[in-house]
């Protein structure tokens, strides 16, 4: 067991993700559309012509790596700077430090991980040392850089994709894992393939996660004079809870709210069971579900079916007394419903159009007639003057114009043929021709 512990001890003691972290770009494991031969991000590094970048995608795909390969090659002093643990003082001091070098012709690259954490004063404090190159900035994050960027600077750096990395791409590297002296290649660690798939699979994509969990199963895994057995048994005890990836404040969410919301569109029942698993499973509010799909039954089934509105309230009711667990399958029965109904946006439309003619009509008078007309003046001034109560007459409705004359005639709502909304759109048709039939008689 002494071999096994030593591993674990001094320098030696630090995680195997640190240990293995590629010295260089070709032990470094995936994106190969962007470092691949002859691709533009690995001719820009190795021809020390590196300019203000964003590095963009999930975690443990090599993000803060890359920049330390840059570090490596590049010609220039290197700053590794934290959005966790600096503030405005600490980054004016870095710029001073950058400008004093530029004027003595040495580039400054500064590494700022997470910048999607940095406030706007914080970002903006990098643009006018961008601009003048006393610095090339390259920033990580996990978030669209669309959102959390400030535009100015994001219009000043290239941002590069970088993808979670494929099961074959995490096998390679827990293979090299266990044969590296770094990592394990002096335990003589006996694993086998299926064992190396079940832990890139739990993985999903991560490289640190991986190799966290490599070594994990390791050091838990029999010792005899042979070396270390590592079966799946101890690779399930090791990934015995996946964690699901889904930031409730992140792109992610509204990734997955919007996969939802889609599935349930396109009458995908599975489909849209799946994403609200993943979604409360990971720890969502069942409550924010629960609104969304409200929304949903009046967005897109609307009068096709009346009750889905109706189901969708009863389920957020539910939630809101049940909580979870419980109140998960009452969210299925509402997703499930929403999936199978007859759908309709007619509503949507009608308020979207009548929102932009509001918006573009917004002092346009109410006609005379449909003003209310409390006091004597208003009456003298033709308040309500022809108002026609829809009750006195036979077919319960008349000819009177409701709209402002700039509309008149203008339709907004249009009943599609599904569902309860067909029976909707022929009594709307049938009120139409008794109007024209009551201008008729005048």
């Amino acid at each position: 067991m002494s071999q096994q512990m030593n591993m674990f001890d001094g320098t030696a003691g630090e995680p195997l993700a640190a240990r293995l972290r590629p010295r260089d770009l070709d032990e470094f494991v995936g994106q190969r559309h962007l470092l691949g031969e002859g691709k533009i991000l690995r001719r820009l590094i190795e021809g020390d012509n590196i300019g203000s970048m964003i590095f963009w995608g999930p975690p443990g795909v090599g993000k803060t790596t890359l920049a330390r390969i840059i570090a490596h090659r590049t010609k220039s002093r290197f700053v590794d700077f934290s959005a966790v643990t600096s503030g405005i003082k600490e980054i004016k001091q870095v710029m001073e430090d950058a400008e004093k070098g530029r004027r003595f012709g040495e580039k400054t690259i500064l590494f700022v991980d997470e910048i999607h954490r940095f406030n706007k004063a914080q970002q903006d404090a990098f643009l006018p040392f961008v601009e003048k190159g006393s610095i090339i900035l390259i920033g990580a994050t996990t978030e669209n850089p669309s959102f959390e960027v400030n535009g100015a600077l994001l219009s000043r750096c290239k941002v590069f994709v970088l993808q979670a990395l494929s099961e074959e791409d995490i096998i390679a590297l827990l293979s090299r894992a266990i044969t590296d002296e770094r990592g394990f290649g002096t335990l003589r660690v006996d694993i086998s393939e299926d064992a190396l798939k079940a832990i890139a699979s739990f993985a999903n994509g991560d490289a640190r996660s991986a190799l966290s969990t490599l070594e994990m199963a390791v050091l838990n895994g029999e010792e005899d004079e042979k070396g270390i057995h590592v079966g799946l048994d101890t690779i399930e005890q090791c990934t015995s809870r996946k964690s699901l990836l889904y930031d409730k404040t992140g792109e992610e969410h509204y990734n997955i709210i919007s996969a939802l919301h889609k599935s349930m569109r396109n009458s995908d029942p599975d489909a849209a069971v799946y994403w609200l698993a993943r979604m409360l499973e990971a720890g969502e509010d069942p409550l924010y579900v629960a609104r969304r799909v409200i929304r949903f039954a009046s967005e897109d089934v609307g009068l096709a079916d009346p009750r889905a509105l109706e189901i969708a309230v009863a389920a957020y009711q539910a939630c809101h007394f049940l909580g979870m667990p419980e109140c998960s399958v009452h969210l299925t029965q509402a997703v499930v419903y929403m999936s199978v109904a007859p759908k309709s946006n007619s509503l949507y439309m009608a308020y979207e159009s009548a929102k932009k003619d509001a918006l573009t009509t917004i002092a346009e008078p109410v006609p005379l007639v449909i003003r209310n007309a409390p006091t004597k003046l208003m009456k003298q001034l033709d308040y309500g003057k022809g108002y026609k109560y829809a009750h006195d007459y036979e077919e319960k409705l008349t000819d009177m114009q409701c709209l402002p004359d700039r509309l008149a005639g203008k339709t907004y709502y249009r009943p599609v043929d599904q569902g309860a909304e067909s029976r909707i759109k022929a009594r709307l048709e049938e009120i139409k021709q008794q109007k024209e039939r009551l201008k008729s008689k005048k």
